[in-house]
């Protein structure tokens, strides 16, 4: 059911991550130019994130009609497997951004305590600039999930992906201004048309801009969820490097500096804790070889990858986490992200190195759907 106006109208808002779930939505890989030797490596990544969120929480994870009966036998048979057409699996930013409520609504009968925001999407850039050139069925996504689960869906034109906002459930938004602000998403709109925006639909009351997202994350132009995610209210990660003549560190000093010196919107100071980034890691002549041309953004062998452990999933009471085989690092980041969530178990997925070639990582293949009370 699409509704008109927008959800703060209605009395909804984005809860943060770590309330509870009721399940996770995850897109399957399938494409060829973006996913190395027919995305076989890249399935079985998926498949193990998919089995792990699984351990606590609902999975349902969509597929093409041709992926179907491969998907459905190298998933565990307790996930649903549900036939969707995609052009490509980053649900986090196709899938819709869920908003629940704590009570119903009388105005014009919505009494669901959970709607959905169908954004608007341009394959990260448009015709020019983005990382493929149809992405007509990436817009039907969100839709289709909503009807699935028949919750009401606000239309949004405004183009944004999931992965470059991240809220507290308290008012406060985090993004970058290399993404939201970039000409190839929103060109007609202002920065505080873009606020407007975020705070009716969201129901945040104050955003805080970083300047720029990960180095070499050219893919989505820097979304946030590779940089810089709350821990809870008041407590924030951020990608973090200590060598000052790699790139990274300049971006990441830039991105501490606003965090130590802005408030949230209750007011409190940020306490910042620092994750550091693997690597530095870069595609290689093999993985290079592994993809076939088409109309995905070629990937050049010798590239910087975008490698950050901060691109985790929360799950009900776990943190599925990536591992890209930098045994220093990720050892550290299971220990930072175990102190970070007391009370979460911490779950490493091997071979994650394999979403990443694709240009995201764990975060950016799932989409979590809130629980909300009957």
């Amino acid at each position: 059911m699409e509704v008109k106006g927008s959800p703060v109208e209605y009395g909804y808002y984005m809860p943060a991550e770590w309330k509870p779930h009721s399940q996770c939505w995850i897109g399957w890989p399938e494409r060829p130019d973006s996913w190395r030797d027919h995305a076989v490596h890249a399935q079985r990544a998926f498949a193990n994130v998919a089995s792990a969120i699984s351990r606590f929480e609902p999975v349902t994870v969509c597929v093409s009609a041709k992926q179907w009966e491969n998907a459905r036998c190298k998933l565990p048979k307790h996930i649903r497997v549900v036939e969707m057409s995609m052009n490509n699996s980053w649900f986090r930013d196709t899938a819709p951004t869920f908003v629940i409520r704590n009570t119903v609504s009388s105005k014009e009968k919505l009494e669901s305590k959970i709607a959905g925001i169908d954004w608007n999407f341009n394959s990260y850039g448009g015709i020019d600039e983005g990382c493929y050139k149809d992405w007509s069925l990436d817009l039907l996504i969100a839709r289709k999930i909503l009807e699935i689960e028949k919750i009401p869906r606000f239309p949004n034109s405004m183009i944004l992906e999931g992965g470059s906002i991240h809220v507290d459930g308290e008012g406060t938004c985090l993004t970058t201004e290399e993404c939201l602000l970039n000409k190839n998403r929103n060109p007609n709109l202002t920065k505080a048309q873009i606020e407007d925006q975020l705070k009716a639909y969201l129901e945040v009351k104050k955003i805080i801009w970083l300047p720029r997202g990960l180095y070499g994350e050219e893919d989505t132009n820097g979304h946030i969820d590779n940089l810089c995610c709350f821990v809870r209210p008041g407590v924030v990660l951020v990608a973090w490097i200590d060598d000052e003549s790699d790139p990274q560190y300049e971006r990441s000093a830039e991105a501490l500096s606003v965090l130590a010196s802005t408030t949230d919107a209750k007011g409190r100071n940020l306490e910042v804790i620092k994750l550091h980034v693997p690597g530095p890691l870069y595609l290689t002549e093999e993985e290079a070889a592994g993809l076939e041309q088409g109309d995905a953004k070629p990937r050049i062998a010798g590239t910087r990858l975008a490698a950050s452990y901060i691109n985790f999933y929360i799950a009900n009471k776990a943190i599925i986490t990536p591992q890209f085989g930098d045994k220093k690092w990720d050892d550290e980041a299971v220990r930072v992200l175990s102190s970070a969530f007391p009370g979460y178990e911490v779950v490493g997925i091997e071979g994650a190195r394999e979403i990443m070639l694709g240009g995201g990582n764990i975060h950016c293949i799932t989409q979590q759907q809130p629980a909300v009370s009957p």
